[in-house]
């Protein structure tokens, strides 16, 4: 993501071999904010999650919008990063955080999101949402909620990159956010889903697992954040791509199985 200097953000891609060195961004932004065709683009479009779906054989890019009525959850299906098919808005304003597994369960395609309510009192829970052709969505329900007091998580949550399938379940890695005095923190837990049944919690961690600690996560247009979108799992090796302080891109390495062990011993 990239924000020029009006503030309108719109996609580029970045290419390494090795996901770690020798990075080369693309000289033109891969994807730009449509609002003469897609109007809710209008203030632009941020926060991609990436997942390849191989029984359509593109890459579905699930990311924000930005329009005159709040961020909403749009979709494009892309093969190479060159061309993308727009599907326009999946879910309406105000949402966000937004990702697809990469298969169907029982014929229906599910998408994990973060609707935002104004309502007094209620807070920013992660939903999971079903839908036959990726156009239509229903069978709304919460997943995960936002707890309440000093916790981590308290003030919202919201899904960073997308569900990584393991043979436990689907790994969840979320971004809980506490507000303080001095402002709010970002800080990443863990969730496993049932692998057939993605509604049904399996674990959820009770203490954050990752926050931020380095000068350019504490430091930055929005300190006090690390914000996942993206995420690569070699084996056993996860790289984790983040947003670091609205600032800059970083990039953290962990174990699956590690993460795993943790996750069932830090779960209540």
């Amino acid at each position: 993501r990239v924000e020029d200097r009006r503030g309108i953000s719109h996609l580029t891609v970045a290419r390494s071999k090795d996901g770690v060195t020798d990075w080369r961004i693309d000289p033109q932004p891969t994807l730009l904010p449509d609002p003469e065709n897609y109007p809710e683009e209008i203030w632009g479009i941020e926060d991609p999650r990436i997942t390849w779906i191989d029984e359509l054989g593109k890459y579905a890019v699930v990311y924000t919008s930005y329009s005159t009525s709040g961020p909403l959850v749009s979709l494009a299906l892309t093969e190479d990063f060159k061309t993308f098919e727009r599907h326009g808005v999946i879910m309406p304003p105000e949402d966000k955080d937004a990702a697809l597994f990469p298969r169907r369960f029982d014929g229906r395609w599910v998408l994990i999101h973060r609707p935002i309510s104004n309502y007094p009192l209620t807070k920013a829970n992660i939903w999971i949402s079903y839908s036959p052709d990726l156009k239509h969505w229903g069978d709304h329900c919460v997943l995960l909620e936002a707890r309440r007091g000093a916790w981590w998580d308290a003030n919202k949550i919201g899904l960073s990159p997308p569900p990584i399938e393991t043979e436990e379940g689907w790994l969840i890695i979320y971004h809980g956010v506490k507000t303080t005095p001095a402002g709010c923190i970002y800080r990443l837990g863990l969730a496993l889903l049932d692998l057939e049944d993605p509604k049904r919690v399996i674990a959820r961690g009770d203490e954050w697992i990752f926050g931020p600690d380095e000068p350019y996560e504490r430091l930055g247009d929005v300190s006090d954040v690390v914000f996942p979108c993206g995420v690569v799992c070699n084996a056993d090796e996860i790289l984790l791509y983040y947003g670091a302080a609205d600032t800059s891109i970083a990039l953290a390495k962990g174990s699956l199985k590690e993460l795993l062990q943790w996750l069932k011993k830090s779960s209540s």
